[in-house]
């Protein structure tokens, strides 16, 4: 047994790049493609189910086990070490995306499935003790697992990002491969061909972690319209800036936040609404909004100062330092009336004492169970505490248009939790047909102010007037959910708002 303790490391290290590439699948294909617990979903189930096929199979192997163990190390390591940039090719030049993920997922899952199965075998020529020998290895196996599944999330995504993790990933298991053909070389046919072939291959995959960052540039040009001038992973998303001629994007992982073109209609509308008929504007709230668009049109009433809670702190960095970003928000993240906490939004509610006059929801989408929670009953329920009486909450709610059903269900959602609502939008080119939900509990006098809001004259909007206001409040036909359409509230252990997101999304890629 003490002989193949290096073998037995072995599975540790497969175990946990196994997990490595299982996430990254699921990761990418939640990036690219939304719905993250469908996909996460069926690559979990069908890596299982591949790694049963696997296990099947590997009773057909009946000599030169260690070749056939070298092979598996070889395998897995060159599959799942360009898996992450297979998926990124396949999603700029194939209709079928969804074929590449389930070829990697079921390739992977059948070459991991057989590795224990042969390395029991190798390990029981020796040693007859198949309880020892099984314990022993599925305890390794366990172990990578743990290893690979935690180490992916805090330290390998945010720090290498995808290409690089999944070279990385790649690199140690070729390195089992040498392990096994140079240590055991002795029980490996042609061993000097696997000798070559193992290193050869390693160089690969270290050189492809050497230019993982030309790599993702190459990529990101691809899946970006405009050029890319600026692209971080943080531990909570990726953040892209583009640039074409004097039009400037942001995009949070892959969706546009917002183009410098037509930025001040959204933001406009978003701020000065529920601004104009506010009875307290001293204190704002805003949650989300760390581009500081939002904020800079809120100190443009100089009674105000905001509380800006937005969960990622690198985000509110880049949006300050950054001089291209920073120039459109003019500065607002670097004001004296600006207080800028970065934490979860939901926490921040939970344990907040303080009231405030107006609460901004400026969050990204609904495309993920984390998001879905910042759309939930509670959610808002825990944003109506923090209103001072008579205070307005006014919601970014996606576009009533192409996304009927999640814009209606934010309505419904204020609605059960004893809000008045007023539904608006307004056409922003970059988005389209974009909506929001202005709410309040206590004021009796608030449909009366809405059919009669007017723009502080001192106020300056490239936008609004007080004649257009009117209108945003109307909506077409197309733009209402249909008799047939069943809404629900989008409740925080039922929500129903992550699959009326992803239909509309399917509906309109």
């Amino acid at each position: 047994m003490k002989k193949y303790r290096l073998l037995m490391l072995t599975t540790l290290i497969i175990s946990g790049c196994s997990m490595v590439y299982e996430l990254i699948i699921s990761a990418v294909s939640s990036y690219l493609v939304g719905d993250s617990t469908l996909h996460y979903s069926i690559t979990i189930g069908l890596y299982m189910f591949a790694m049963g096929v696997g296990s099947y199979l590997s009773k057909f192997i009946k000599k030169d086990l260690f070749n056939w163990f070298a092979n598996i190390e070889i395998g897995v390591g060159v599959i799942g070490g360009l898996s992450s940039l297979l998926l990124f090719l396949a999603n700029l030049y194939l209709e079928s995306y969804e074929l590449v993920m389930y070829i990697e997922i079921i390739l992977i899952g059948t070459i991991v499935g057989a590795e224990i199965p042969v390395l029991t075998r190798i390990i029981e020529e020796d040693n007859k003790d198949l309880r020892i020998t099984l314990s022993s290895l599925f305890s390794f196996d366990y172990i990578g697992g743990l290893v690979g599944s935690v180490a992916f999330p805090l330290l390998l995504l945010p720090k290498l990002g995808f290409f690089a993790t999944s070279f990385l990933a790649g690199t140690c298991n070729l390195i089992c491969a040498c392990i096994i053909v140079f240590k055991y070389q002795s029980r490996i046919n042609k061993a000097k061909r696997y000798k070559v072939l193992v290193c050869l291959l390693m160089m690969l995959m270290i050189f492809g972690m050497v230019v993982s960052e030309n790599i993702g540039r190459i990529i990101e040009n691809g899946l970006y319209r405009d050029m890319v001038i600026m692209s971080e992973q943080t531990p909570y998303q990726k953040i892209v800036v583009t640039r074409h001629k004097d039009d400037v994007r942001l995009y949070i992982d892959g969706n546009v936040q917002f183009s410098s073109k037509d930025e001040y209609r959204y933001h406009e509308a978003l701020i000065h609404i529920p601004m104009s008929i506010a009875n307290d504007r001293s204190e704002v709230l805003v949650l989300g909004g760390g581009d500081g668009m939002a904020a800079r049109e809120l100190l443009k009433y100089p009674e105000t100062h905001i509380t800006l809670v937005d969960l990622d702190s690198e985000m509110t960095r880049i949006c300050s330092e950054d001089k291209v970003i920073s120039e459109l928000n003019e500065g607002a993240l670097e004001s004296d009336r600006l207080t800028i906490i970065n934490t979860d939004a939901y926490e921040y509610l939970e344990k907040c004492n303080k009231k405030y006059g107006v609460v901004i929801v400026d969050l990204p989408d609904p495309n993920n169970e984390a998001l879905a929670k910042l759309y939930s009953n509670v959610f808002y329920r825990l944003c109506g505490n923090v209103l001072d009486e008579n205070g307005i909450l006014n919601v970014q709610s996606t576009s009533p248009y192409y996304a009927t059903k999640p814009f209606w269900c934010v309505t419904k959602t204020l609605e059960n939790e004893g809000f008045t609502v007023a539904p608006y939008h307004l056409q922003v080119p970059a988005f389209g047909d974009w909506g929001f939900n202005m709410a309040v509990k206590n004021d009796e006098s608030f449909i009366e102010k809405v059919d009669n809001i007017k723009i502080d004259p001192s106020i300056e909007t490239k936008y609004l007037t007080e004649d257009s206001i009117q209108a945003l409040f109307k909506f077409g036909k197309d733009e209402m959910p249909s008799e047939n359409d069943v809404i629900e509230a989008n409740q925080l252990t039922k929500p129903v708002m992550i699959q009326y997101y992803n239909d509309a999304v399917r509906n309109w890629e």
